[in-house]
């Protein structure tokens, strides 16, 4: 996948999960009641990012990413220090 953003430093450049608008019981959730995902799949990284790389689930601090739109497409800039962990 290539993405016209280039981190710099340590940030990453991810793509946020879409929240679910059903729960598991079958029931659909409306947009404000549904809890934005803090999961997202990482699609490039910055040259002093020492342990994440492309393709990483990363779990991030609710507060700390910074949202941008680039050609329609949402993506989120990541500090590599607000990165909480990997997921499998």
């Amino acid at each position: 996948m290539s993405v016209n953003v280039k981190p710099l430093g340590d940030y990453v450049v991810a793509e946020p999960e879409v929240a679910a608008t059903k729960t598991a019981s079958g029931l659909y959730l409306p947009e404000k009641a549904a809890e934005k995902p803090k999961v997202a799949t990482v699609v490039a990284v910055g040259p002093n990012a020492k342990q994440l790389k492309v393709g990483d689930r990363i779990l991030y601090k609710s507060y700390s990413p910074t949202e941008v739109k680039v050609e329609g497409k949402e993506y989120l800039l990541v500090k590599e220090e607000d990165v909480l962990a990997t997921l499998q």
